[in-house]
Parts: structure tokens; sequence; C-alpha cells
């Protein structure tokens, strides 16, 4: 046996969800606009604490990241730069290759017998 669901029914499940999923969505915000930093005090017996210049962090944020990257660039292409291989790839061009065509090249081909011959390659038109 089912039991048929009005109408009303649904408009209130969906309006009470859409209310859940609102109250969530803004009570985040809210919690993280209450939350205050900590002000206790250093505790005994602890160092001191002392600010940090801006450029100092700027440094160590940022240049030892760089370093690194610098250092690992360094070890992959010193050793090809120093036997003088070349780094970057060519792109000449090269020889084209034909996979499966005739082993002589364009020479076993048939030549094309008048404008309307199909012999010779692509029969392409404008």
């Amino acid at each position: 046996m089912t039991t048929p669901v009005s109408p009303s029914t649904r408009s209130r499940r969906s309006r009470s969800r859409w209310t859940g999923r609102a109250a969530v969505l803004s009570s985040a915000p809210l919690l993280a606009l209450l939350a205050a930093p900590a002000h206790a005090d250093v505790p005994e017996g602890w160092a001191e604490v002392n600010d940090v210049d801006g450029l100092h962090a700027l440094m160590l944020l940022l240049g030892a990241p760089l370093l690194l990257f610098v250092l690992i660039a360094l070890a992959v292409y010193l050793p090809a730069m120093v036997r003088g291989e070349k780094l970057l790839p060519d792109h000449s061009g090269g020889e084209g290759q034909w996979i499966g065509g005739p082993r002589q090249g364009v020479a076993e081909l048939p030549a094309a017998d008048g404008d309307d011959s199909r012999a010779g390659g692509a029969s392409g038109s404008w």
C-alpha cells in the first residue's frame, strides 16, 4: 500500500531544507567573526617572542623555494651542458614519414591520367 504525498508536504520539506542550508551557510562566517584571537601572556619559563622582520620573512618564504628551484634546475641541466648536448628539441621538421605507404616512396604511385583521374593522391577540389 502506498501513501500519496500531498504537494504541501513537499513544499514544507523543501522549505525546511532550504532554511537549514541557509542557516548552516550563514553560521560559518558568523562563527569566524566571533572567534577572537587569544591574548594570553607568555607562560613563565618560556623565551620572549621577538617580532619577525618583514624582509627576513620575505627572504625565507620566497627566497628559499626560489633557491631550491635553481639548485634542482642546475642539477638537471648542468650535466647535459657539460657534455655539450642540446637542451632544446630540434623543430626543423626533418624528413616526412609515410607509414604503410610504398617502399620506394612516391615513385611507385601511378601518375594521373587526366583532370578527372583519381590516381596519384587526394582528390579534393574547390
